[in-house]
């Protein structure tokens, strides 16, 4: 009888696969799909200046009764701007948390409207 077993790899809370694709490295498979999309429309001359993992302060950090309270971030998966100059916010939930909600609820507050991929 044999003890040895091969080390299962650690499931990830969301079921997502993290993968790297050209020198990036992607949450899941759908992320990377979607930047393989944007780097296309690149090439066409659709869009320009993709960014990845983008932050966007929701809240500057302060002081309450002597304590730093952290600034609230949003880090968007993707910006890019489009041929008019508009920038895109884009995120690619494969699911929604509470906290994702507030933030983007945060976001629209700000003007800045995320778009889910």
């Amino acid at each position: 009888m044999s003890y040895w077993r091969e080390p299962r790899k650690r499931q990830t809370k969301y079921r997502n696969i993290p993968c790297d694709y050209n020198g990036h490295h992607f949450d899941s498979i759908k992320e990377r799909d979607y930047y393989i999309s944007l780097l296309w429309l690149e090439k066409a001359g659709e869009i320009h200046d993709i960014q990845l993992q983008v932050p966007f302060e929701l809240q500057p950090a302060f002081k309450h009764n002597g304590k730093t309270i952290r600034a609230i971030k949003y880090i968007a998966d993707f910006t890019y701007l489009d041929r008019d100059g508009k920038m895109h916010i884009v995120d690619t939930k494969g699911f929604h948390t509470e906290k994702y909600e507030i933030k983007k609820k945060m976001m629209l507050y700000h003007g800045w409207e995320i778009e889910e991929r």
